[in-house]
Formats: structure tokens, C-alpha cells, sequence
């Protein structure tokens, strides 16, 4: 559901009024107040899958002792890249919902939310690389689906989702690589 069209916008007694004006009552102001919830709710839900998700602090360091490749010079980089494409997630997730109000696309956003989020957690959970390898390969296959599927209901939507699909096979191949390294 989009913003109505200037005929709808009607002044209603009693309605809030955004900057003083008349233009954001009736049925601009529901909407508004929804597309505030929509996303206040994306948000709480992305950062408990986070938290939830996250390795314990003994896990994780096992981890960050692993042998990296030697050209991967841009590790201290990859958070702030990571940030980045939860950032595109949450926009476009609030873009698909306000457009179509389809469940079954947030579940499909959840559903690569937790697969990304899992890869970490299952590589120092299992201490196994290939299971990390696998998470994130699983991940992307999901994350090139769901792409697919919000293409036909928001433009800006699926192109938000390609960072993604472009730097999750970088994150599998590192993770493949520290394999060979770590034997």
C-alpha cells in the first residue's frame, strides 16, 4: 500500500497534522504511522536475529585465530561491509512491505536473515569451515530466490538485495580458502 492519491487526501477533525499543513491528514497519516511500525518492527526483528544468532566470545575467538589468506587485506573492512548490506536488507524489506504487505516475502527475509547471520555461529559452534562454506552457499542461493520473488513487487527492493549476491560468494570463497589453510 502506497501513499493515496491527492484526491484522497481529505481533512478529518481531530486527525494529527504533520508541519502545520493539511496535506498529511486522513489517509496520508495512517499510512505513515504504519510505514513507521513496518519498520520499527523490521528493525526489532533484525536485531534480535543478530543477537540471538551471535557466537559466544570463546567460539568466536577460535575463529579469529584461524589462518587467513594472504591477500585478504581488507578484512578490517568486511564489518563495516556487512553493516552496509544489513542496512540494504532493512530498507529493502520496508520497501516490499509498505508496497505489497506480503508475509510471505518478510518470512523470506527472515529466512536469509537467519542463514546469514548463522554462518559464523555454525562455523564456531561445529569448528568445521566447510559448514560455514555451506551456510553461505545455501544463503545465496536463498538471498538470488527471494531477489527474484521481490523484483515483481519493488524495483529499488531487489536492487538493494544485490550487494548481497555480490559479496556473499566473496565471504564463501574466503571461507573456502581458510579451509585449505587450516587443516
Amino acid at each position: 500500500m502506497g501513499p493515496p492519491p491527492a484526491a484522497a487526501w481529505v481533512i478529518v477533525p481531530g486527525e494529527p497534522r504533520c508541519g502545520g499543513g493539511d496535506w498529511a491528514v486522513g489517509v496520508w497519516w495512517p499510512w505513515f504511522r504504519s510505514a513507521v511500525r513496518a519498520a520499527l518492527a523490521i528493525l526489532v526483528v533484525m536485531v534480535l536475529v543478530a543477537i540471538t544468532l551471535n557466537p559466544r566470545r570463546a567460539d568466536f575467538a577460535w575463529f579469529l585465530q584461524l589462518r587467513r589468506p594472504p591477500w585478504l587485506t581488507f578484512e578490517p573492512l568486511i564489518p563495516l561491509i556487512w553493516l552496509l548490506i544489513y542496512g540494504c536488507f532493512f530498507v529493502s524489506a520496508w520497501l516490499v512491505w509498505t508496497a505489497s504487505g506480503r508475509w510471505d516475502l518478510m518470512a523470506g527475509y527472515l529466512l536469509l536473515l537467519v542463514l546469514v547471520q548463522s554462518y559464523t555461529l555454525v562455523i564456531c559452534r561445529s569448528r568445521r569451515l566447510a559448514s560455514g562454506t555451506a551456510v553461505g552457499f545455501i544463503g545465496w542461493v536463498w538471498g538470488i530466490a527471494l531477489t527474484i520473488a521481490v523484483a515483481r513487487v519493488s524495483e529499488v527492493g531487489w536492487l538493494l538485495l544485490v550487494p548481497y549476491l555480490l559479496w556473499s560468494p566473496v565471504g564463501t570463497f574466503v571461507t573456502w580458502q581458510m579451509q585449505r589453510l587450516n587443516r
